[in-house]
């Protein structure tokens, strides 16, 4: 009989959906179009959309189907989030965690191995090592692969501040294992898993404590949408310690005391909300002649490893760690390890967002990055407060940001601030993707009232610029004449 805590019943059916202990792993078939090596977004999707085109699949797993983002990721994060933002404060702990373990079982479903195997692809529990660039060797059983996929993902990393690890200190790979509230919570790490996380704790009444060694929190995120963050949650009670590098850390009676140059802290937990290592040990890489570069397995643009033959997509070879990154570079590894390789990363548009409140979502370059750059850039700018759909719902907070090349409309960045900001920036993304500019905007007709009437605000921004001093003269010429 399983341990009960709030929403145990619920963790039941997901662990038996995303690693069945009754699992008996298939006889391996006499040779695989794909062998796919990790089962979180990258491999998923690889495997299923390599089955869905009837090729022969093996999908091998070392932990749970569904990876970090269904396990303990995307999905327990942003329901613990959306939980706690809904009900207000102070949220009951119970209530949070029973719901954001009831939305991972329901949605295991989706990445369970009943599903894959339906799909026709054979799923294999255990580690898996590469014998060489053609095998896959699994507990006994031994997978031979035309191709080979690499999607192991990554780990949370503890950094090098001493004592930390003796103080047993929780990383997204255990936050959403506990069975009650930490009086007390210090966050290391200010960035966007950090910030989430600070909030939804804050709303369920535990002491938040957020260290970041950068100057303000979001420190990649343009200085306005880090501003707002900021300010939402100093109202919601958490303690900020900015530009402040932890320097030691001790458990003891009271908890655990950290130290920085400044101040002296104790409290109940540490979550360390900082640095990610890629998942490459045990994998026999230099058996299959993979390389590793700056902690990543190193690819090209089609996707492909030092070995033509292997291929790799999300966390365990890129820099941009999103499940919706994942997505994308197993797209490409379909099209190419099973066909020409004609797809290539090279033109992915990928944006990111900050699910707090207000969420912060981004898209291609900033400020920062332009003026690194020297390249000059036009903003335009709309307050969604002024639009009449936030005016009839009373939310006068948020902006949307465009960075344009100076003169021209072709978008080069975007932020966006604002409640459903990971939604409203969908439009632009799509409009980067297929190289529509500001001006393009106004040849769609929205419905009103809406916030996207952001869009039409751009395009009318943009189009008052080409209404230059001449452009003036020879309209009002035309005027006089057709009167």
């Amino acid at each position: 009989m399983s341990l009960q805590y709030p929403g145990s019943e619920f963790d039941d059916v997901w662990r038996k959906l995303t690693f069945p202990d009754d699992h008996v792993n298939p006889v391996p078939q006499s040779r695989y179009h794909l062998v796919v090596i990790g089962a979180g977004s990258a491999g998923l999707i690889s495997a299923i959309g390599a089955a869905g085109l009837g090729a022969r699949v093996a999908l091998v797993e070392r932990d749970a189907m569904g990876g970090d983002c269904l396990n303990i990721g995307c999905v327990p994060s942003k329901a613990l989030l959306e939980y706690t933002r809904r009900h207000e404060t102070p949220v009951s702990f119970d209530d949070a965690y029973r719901w954001l373990r009831r939305v991972r079982s329901e949605i295991s479903a989706h990445d369970s191995v009943e599903r894959y195997r339906t799909a026709g692809v054979d799923v294999f529990l255990g580690n898996a090592r590469l014998e060489d660039d053609g095998t896959v060797v699994v507990g006994d059983s031994r997978l031979n692969a035309r191709r080979i996929v690499i999607a192991t993902g990554a780990r949370a990393s503890l950094p090098p501040i001493p004592g930390l690890s003796d103080t047993e200190p929780l990383t997204n790979e255990t936050l959403f294992d506990l069975k009650s509230p930490p009086s007390a919570l210090a966050i290391l790490g200010a960035g966007a898993i950090g910030c989430e996380m600070a909030q939804a704790f804050a709303r369920l009444g535990v002491d938040v404590q957020l260290f970041e060694m950068a100057e303000r929190v979001l420190p990649l995120e343009e200085e306005e949408a880090s501003t707002a963050v900021e300010s939402a949650l100093k109202r919601a009670g958490v303690t900020l310690h900015l530009n402040a590098a932890v320097t030691s850390a001790a458990r003891n009676e009271a908890g655990v005391t950290l130290r920085t140059d400044d101040l002296q802290i104790t409290t109940d937990q540490v979550l360390v909300a900082a640095g990610r290592r890629a998942n490459t040990e045990g994998l026999g890489l230099e058996a299959a002649g993979v390389a590793i570069e700056d902690g990543l397995v190193k690819v090209d643009a089609k996707m492909r490893t030092t070995n033509n033959k292997i291929f790799a997509a999300g966390d365990i070879c890129s820099k941009a760690q999103f499940t919706h990154n994942a997505d994308a570079q197993a797209r490409i590894v379909v099209q190419n390890a099973l066909f020409a390789a004609t797809a290539s990363a090279d033109k992915l548009i990928i944006p990111h967002c900050t699910y707090t409140k207000p969420e912060v979502a981004h898209v291609g370059r900033s400020r920062r990055d332009l003026a690194a750059d020297n390249t000059d850039f036009d903003v335009y700018r709309v307050n969604l407060g002024e639009l009449d759909r936030s005016r009839t719902a009373g939310d006068t907070d948020g902006y949307v940001e465009v960075l344009t090349r100076k003169g021209r409309d072709g978008i080069l960045g975007a932020t966006i601030v604002a409640h459903d900001a990971g939604d409203q920036i969908a439009a632009l993304c799509l409009a980067m993707a297929h190289g529509i500019g500001l001006a393009g905007f106004g040849k769609a007709v929205l419905p009103y009232p809406t916030r996207a009437e952001y869009l039409r605000r751009l395009a009318d921004a943009y189009n008052r610029t080409r209404l230059t001093d001449r452009t003036k003269a020879l309209m009002s010429h035309w005027f006089r004449w057709s009167a």
